[in-house]
């Protein structure tokens, strides 16, 4: 971390334990005095949020309840410290921008009772956390995070039915004020909308040793904050998960000395500041890997979506030569990974016994051999039950990473495991991509190995993934961090005509046209990216593949050229001295005209771009590759079709 200023006002106020103190208010402001906290000590903790005049979270209140007591209630405060932090910190994985400037104004209030509570203001955001300090581990029954809205809000959420879930809900939009005190919960990050077109983006950082939060509504234009609890007896259910039996009282037992996860809620006054934040990695603590040069983000060709191939002289299948062919598809490309999803193994349950098929030392040494590295699957309960031999025995065999599968929950202890993980996979250097997984919260910080996460209506949900619902995630999933929604179809459809089923395995076909498939590599972040369809249609349509074969999946600088909420957006990220750009839309057409003065100016630049073709509104498969000199004067107009999108490069 390289620190440009950090500016410590230090302003140390000594409160004597009064009566005097109930009702007293505290102040922070962002550095750029947009944004203001005002907090209130009363017979709780009140805090409210301010843009200018304007409240948009009114009279919230925060807890912790212990099992020998409750944090925040009657608070007494016995200190207080205010600052300024400035710092320059350049991100380790690189998904938006090489640099980052982490600038807040903080407030610790030191509470008798041995807890802090610290604020951070940002210019684009409000973030809040406990702190303990007992010498001896604690039970957390229960939180209280309870936030009130002034007037009525547009709510953009994700769904649960219960505390196991995928995170694969097509996005709820609704009124806050209609949303009812028995409607079902919501999962993390969340979306609202004031009348004036503020947004706020709710989620949470620096997440470990502690379950997720949900969201549920007040049923008084509000939302309170709900846990699961930690499990403590269970049994295997099938090969991929097991099932509670029984739950503790509590949802987390952990040090008594201790920081707790941010409550973070990104304040943005235009769709840009929204989708360009970085505030998780700003609140999550540093990377701890003292080396991570070994880890390598990139693009990987896989077998799972479409497993059709054709025009070939063997019989393919889970089998050696299969493999092998996807590897020499990955090296013609140069894509860094294959990944041999579910059908490499003999059996589920067993990670050491490769399908009778298929000789993977062999597939191993091939792909080394061609300079490309192998990543498999296994599901979690297969790794948590040979935990002690696997990574170690992986890293022998020469294997380059793992696809975890089918967690599925967010209790204290599945959150542990994901960590579990990471420290060990790095510990023999292997990256990790994370499916049936909840939402990033900070630990890809601390270990930059693990490079995706699911949790996201991707394209294997077939004909569910819709570009109506793909259009909100720049905006909520994918601002919080890596999203492996597995794009790249080259058979493409309109939302009418897809009737794909992944679990029925038809003819895969992708919702969207061919430009918009194409977009996503760009629109879309994540350390990991798949090319997910088959390597026959790959080759059939080679302009359009050797296109998204070139895209990178780290970045130097990313732009937000334009954007509408859950309409369409256009973003412009730097590699080295190019540039791509990335615009789609959801089902209705749209021209979109954007300047290019992010470009270096008395230049000139060439850009060849894939843009929906003339009829492609009726078949999806059709588009148009052009090519034009422009300057940073120049202005690039997009036609995109319903569900259409375009894509370009600037050298």
């Amino acid at each position: 971390m390289k620190k440009i200023l950090i500016g410590v006002i230090g302003v140390l106020i000594q409160l004597a334990v009064s009566g005097a103190v109930y009702g007293k208010v505290l102040n922070v402001y962002s550095p750029d005095g947009t944004v203001k906290v005002s907090i209130e000590l009363k017979d709780k903790i009140y805090y409210s949020v301010f843009t200018g005049d304007d409240i948009l979270l009114d009279r919230c209140t925060m807890g912790m309840t212990l099992s020998d007591g409750t944090l925040g209630v009657k608070p007494v405060l016995r200190k207080v410290r205010k600052g300024t932090v400035n710092e320059s910190r350049k991100r380790e994985i690189p998904l938006k921008n090489e640099t980052v400037r982490n600038h807040y104004n903080y407030l610790r209030m030191n509470m008798a009772g041995d807890y802090t509570v610290e604020f951070r203001v940002f210019d684009d955001g409000v973030a809040y956390r406990f702190i303990t300090d007992r010498k001896t581990p604690i039970e957390v029954v229960g939180e209280d995070f309870n936030i009130n809205f002034p007037t009525d809000y547009r709510a953009c959420l994700g769904e649960a039915h219960a505390f196991s879930t995928s995170y694969e809900s097509v996005y709820t939009c609704m009124q806050t004020e209609s949303y009812r005190k028995d409607d079902i919960m919501a999962y993390l990050p969340a979306l609202l909308e004031t009348p004036g077109g503020c947004k706020i983006l709710i989620s949470e950082a620096d997440l470990t040793d502690y379950p997720c939060m949900f969201l549920k509504s007040t049923g008084n234009n509000g939302m309170y904050a709900l846990f699961p609890k930690c499990p403590v007896r269970f049994e295997d259910d099938n090969d991929y998960k097991f099932k509670i039996l029984e739950e503790a009282s509590y949802i987390a037992r952990t040090s008594g000395k201790r920081s707790f996860p941010w409550r973070f809620f990104v304040i943005a006054k235009n769709e840009k500041v929204l989708v360009e934040n970085e505030m998780v990695y700003k609140l999550s603590a540093p990377c701890e890997l003292a080396d991570y040069s070994w880890v390598k983000p990139g693009k990987s060709s896989w077998e799972w979506w479409n497993p059709r191939i054709y025009d070939v002289d063997f019989r393919v299948g889970a089998n050696t030569q299969t493999y092998k062919y996807y590897i020499d598809f990955a090296a013609e490309l140069g894509l860094e990974y294959t990944l041999m999803d579910g059908a490499w193994m003999a059996a589920a349950s067993d990670p050491w016994t490769p399908h009778p098929e298929i000789d993977l030392p062999e597939v191993i040494r091939y792909a080394k051999e061609h300079n490309v590295k192998i990543l498999l699957w296994l599901s979690w309960l297969t790794v948590e039950k040979h935990f002690d031999q696997l990574f170690a025995k992986y890293a022998e065999w020469g294997v380059a990473g793992l696809k975890i599968d089918f967690m599925e929950r967010s209790d204290q202890w599945m959150v542990n495991f994901y960590e579990r993980v990471a420290k060990e996979a790095a510990k023999h250097k292997l990256v990790i991509d994370f499916h049936g997984s909840f939402k990033p919260a900070g630990l890809e910080c601390r270990y930059p190995n693990v490079l995706s996460y699911e949790g996201v209506v991707g394209m294997e949900m077939g004909k569910r993934c819709d570009p109506a619902n793909s259009i909100w995630l720049p905006f909520i999933r994918n601002t919080v961090g890596p999203m492996d929604f597995t794009p790249g179809a080259m058979n493409n459809v309109h939302p009418e005509e897809n009737h794909f089923d992944i679990w029925t395995h038809g003819n895969p076909a992708a919702s969207g046209t061919r430009a918009y498939q194409m977009a996503l590599y760009v629109v879309f972040e994540s350390g990991l990216q798949m090319l997910a369809d088959s390597p026959t249609l790959y080759y059939r349509e080679r302009p359009c593949t050797d296109f998204i074969a070139s895209i990178p999946v780290i970045w130097d600088e990313t732009r937000v050229l334009d954007a509408k909420l859950g309409e369409y957006i256009v973003i412009a990220r730097r590699s080295g001295d190019k540039w791509f750009v990335g615009a789609i839309t959801n089902g209705e057409p749209r021209t979109v005209t954007v300047n290019l003065d992010f470009l270096s100016h008395n230049r000139d630049f060439h850009l060849t771009g894939f843009a929906d073709g003339m009829n492609a509104d009726r078949s999806a498969m059709d588009y148009i590759r052009q090519e034009s000199e422009i300057r940073s004067t120049s202005t690039l107009t997009l036609r995109m079709v319903r569900n259409g999108g375009y894509v370009g490069v600037i050298k």
